[in-house]
Order: structure tokens, then sequence, then C-alpha cells
């Protein structure tokens, strides 16, 4: 392949103003001495730059994004016709900066009908501001972060500059695409993974965290007889749930996690974790099915409802209370029999704990030693004891650890308590914060899909939902579809860099 020099003449002033800043730099260094090469600031030449490759960029994507503007009399959107109104400027959020697009407007038919712009229609704009690839940064970014705080990333970063009010429209703007179509695109994530080949065990895993909401003035439940309303004056409980793959050592291998905001009995969460571990005994029916969780009796509940959707497996799923949970217990029982935090109350509860952990009828000991205390203790000691007591009773078939350790089972729900942790605290529980229901699911469904390892395949899915088709209903006399023209650019961009006169640029030929 031969290069060949032909004078271009640039339109773009980025490109010329590119060019020019290359060639003063070449320029200054071939003027330095070579035992002075400090002299020109590195930074301030990245800064510099990547200022003008950006303006550069905007240039490029500003002509682009204007031709998917039409001028037609009348156009069709699915199945409704839309004339042509008047013609306006709009500024547009790229991954680079904002660009100004001249764009026209359509009027619907019926007066309660929207106007619609076919620019935005046809290049997937979102939320009327944000181009996809914009937008997509910025649901990552609020996904882990506040919008002051992606406000200020942005800003660091040094490419595009949303502001904190439109970060936090974007997710709303993005959340009733993404429920609208919730099942069929999961449903579509599932059906594009598989199984590891030596996956041995399923487990599913439920719990809840406590989240403060705007206007939640009552306490999530009703008093139940001995138990207190679950949770503080302005919380509810938003529900988590994951489904995990394990081998037979017991090696974690992949986990998918949703999490859904306070609603009757977790309906939703449970409809998704069912259709999962369905999508997965489809692949691979005989997995053994355990059911992992703290002793809460609505998780267990919501567990056994899914497991009476799913095919009959050939062994009973086995239910197992997280290990770590039940020497919780442990050490508050044996803080009330032998005293807060005292050696031998330390003791007793090593002792204890080893004892549920390697032997076999552990619990049932352990319910024998806190029988004995309770009934020589009296008074708040005495009711201490007898609430641990009542845990380890209610408990105690779930808690054969010897047994599932043997079966290299998984003993833990670490992966439901670090889901809680990082799908919800994190993010939802700093100091201040209030949640609606619709604002805070916005949230957890970016964080669910990126803890899942499911962002990058979710992501074109909703993309594609704000691109809707455009149909010329009735021409211009002209018979053509009229669109917005702008100086073309005619130049090769990196081929600036090589050559000190932007007015002559080398061609492949």
């Amino acid at each position: 392949m031969k290069l060949c020099h032909t004078d271009i003449f640039l339109h773009s002033a980025a490109a010329k103003q590119l060019a020019e800043f290359i060639e003063n730099r070449r320029q200054k260094w071939a003027g330095q001495q070579a035992e002075l090469p400090g002299v020109i600031d590195f930074e301030d030449y990245e800064q510099e730059l990547h200022k003008l490759v950006m303006l550069l960029e905007c240039e490029l994507v500003k002509e682009e994004l204007s031709r998917y503007d039409v001028t037609a009399e009348e156009i069709t959107v699915e199945k409704k016709t839309y004339r042509k109104g008047r013609c306006s400027a709009e500024t547009y959020l790229t991954a680079v900066g904002c660009v100004s697009v001249d764009r026209h407007l359509y009027v619907g038919l019926d007066a309660k009908d929207k106007i619609l712009c076919p620019l935005e229609l046809r290049s997937g704009m979102i939320g009327g501001y944000f181009t996809p690839s914009a937008a997509r940064q910025g649901a990552f970014a609020m996904a882990h972060l506040t919008p002051g705080e992606s406000e200020r990333l942005f800003a660091e970063i040094g490419n595009m500059l949303p502001s904190r009010s439109s970060l936090d429209r974007l997710t709303k703007a993005i959340s009733p695409h993404w429920e609208t179509h919730r099942a069929t695109w999961e449903a579509q994530l599932r059906q594009a993974e598989t199984v590891p080949a030596h996956a041995d065990v399923l487990a599913i895993s439920v719990d809840g965290v406590m989240a403060p909401m705007r206007g939640a003035d009552k306490q999530e439940k009703a008093e139940e007889p001995g138990k207190h309303a679950s949770g503080p004056t302005g919380y509810k409980e938003v529900g988590c749930g994951t489904v995990s793959l394990y081998d037979r050592e017991a090696a974690r291998l992949q986990t998918v996690r949703y999490a859904r905001m306070p609603e009757s009995r977790k309906a939703t969460l449970q409809q998704q974790l069912e259709t999962e571990v369905a999508s997965i005994l489809a692949l691979r029916p005989n997995l053994r099915r355990i059911h992992l969780a703290d002793g809460a009796r609505d998780n267990w509940r919501l567990m056994n409802d899914i497991e009476t959707q799913l095919p009959v497996p050939l062994e009973p799923p086995l239910e197992i209370v997280d290990y770590y949970h039940a020497c919780e217990h442990l050490k508050r029982g044996s803080d009330a029999a032998w005293g807060e935090s005292t050696p031998e109350s330390k003791l007793y509860f090593d002792r204890l704990k080893a004892k549920l952990k390697e032997t076999d009828g552990g619990a049932k000991l352990i319910i024998r030693v806190l029988r004995f205390q309770s009934s020589t203790a009296k008074g708040n000691r005495r009711k201490r004891l007898e609430a641990e007591l009542t845990y380890f009773r209610n408990q105690q078939h779930r808690m054969n650890y010897p047994e599932y350790i043997r079966l290299n089972l998984p003993i833990a729900s670490g992966v439901m308590e670090a889901s809680c942790k990082t799908l919800v605290t994190q993010r939802m529980k700093r100091s201040g914060m209030a949640w609606t229901k619709d604002g805070g699911q916005a949230i957890l469904t970016l964080r669910s899909l990126i803890q899942s390892n499911r962002w990058h395949s979710a992501w074109p899915l909703l993309s594609a939902d704000f691109r809707k088709p455009i149909k010329i209903s009735k021409l211009y006399k002209s018979k053509s579809i009229k669109t917005h023209k702008t100086q073309p650019i005619t130049f090769a961009a990196f081929q600036l860099i090589q050559i000190p006169n932007y007015r002559s640029l080398p061609l492949a030929g």
C-alpha cells in the first residue's frame, strides 16, 4: 500500500486547532536543547491535547447526530400520525460534552399526543438529553455513587459534565423501560448464559435489609406475639435474593443477585428467583438444591413457595441455617448465662461453637446447656436465655453442620449477607437519604445487573428500547426526505499527528 499527499481543505475549526497545537509543540521541542527536556510540562500537554481532541470529537458527533433529523410533511410512529411542526436547536449531552443540534419537531393529530422529535427517536436519545454512550456511563456511575459524587467524578475525568440533577433524572428515565420488559429481558439474559459443567450444588438464599423510605412513618410489620415490630420508624424492608452455584468442593462458581424495593410478601423477588432457578434446572436438573438463610420465618416461607413451583428433585432440598447467624445467637445465650463478654462466657462460647460445627447432635447439646442455664436464671437474664433457647429449638433441624460439611455443602450465607450490604446498604443507607419506591428500584436494578455480571448484556436491551422506527407518511413535492445538513468534515484525524502541515494529508492509495 502506498501513501501519497493530497491537499484537503479542512472545514473543521477543531481539526485546525488540533493540527496547529501539534505542530506548535513539535516546534517548541525542536527548539529546546537536549539537556532541558522539562521545560515543556507534560501534564499541561496531556490536558490541552485531550481538550482539543474532545472538541474535534464533538464536531464529528454533532455532524453525525444531525443526520438523524427528518423533514417530511407527515410521519408515522407506532401507528400514529404526526405532522411537521417547528424547527429549533437543542443541546444534548454526549460522552465528550454537550452539542447543540437543529432538529424538527412533530405534533400529533390528537391534541393529547406528545410532541415527537425524530432525531431523538432514531438515535436512541435517553431522557431527551443523554446520547446512548453518555447515558451508559452516567447510569453506571449512578449505580455506585450519589448524584453529587457522580458529578464530581465526571468533572475530574474531564469528558462530559452532567449535572447531579440530570444524572438523577437519567436513572428514573431508564427504570420504567426495564420494569416494562423486565421478565422478557431477564429471560433473554439467562438464555445467553450457561451452567458450568462442574457445578454440583444450587443454593437459594433470601434476606432483607431495612432502608429509609420517604413518607414511611410506620414500622414495616405489626407486632407479633412475643416480638417487636421489625425496624425503626421511617424504614421498610428491601428484599434481597441470590442464586448461587457451587462445585463439589463447595467453591462458589457464580451468583446472580436480585433486590426489590418493599412490597407485599416480596412477590416480585420470589418470581425472579423462581424463574432463575427454573432456567438453571432446565439445563442441569440433577443439581443438588439447598436453601440457605438466617432464621427469619418469612425467608423460609418464600423459599418453600419457590420450591413448590419447581420440578420435584431426586432428593428433597436441604434447609441450612447460616452457621454464623447461629453463632450470633449462641454468643447472646453465652453472655446471658455467664455474663457479658466475661472470660467464662468466651470460654463456653468457643467450646459450644466448635461442638455445633464439628459434632453430630451439636445443636441438641446447646439446647440442653441453654435449658439448664435458663432453669437457674431469673428476671431479664432468664428472658434472654429463653429467647435464644426458642431460636435453637425452632432451627435445630437446619443445624446439622457436620453432615453438611461431609457432603461439601456451604453452611454460611456470606454471599447473601454481602449482597444485602453491597446492593442496598452501601448505596441507599447514607446520612440523610430517603427513597421513593421507584427511585430506589432504579438504583437497585442497575446494581443487581452489574453485580450479577449482566451489565454488558443488559445495556444493549435497554438502549435499543429508546430507538423507535420512523415511517414517512407524506413527502414534500420533491418526493425526498430532507435531512438537516452540516458542513462535512473531510480529514483523517489520526494523520494530523504525523503531518506537520494540516493542509496536506496522506491518503491510502
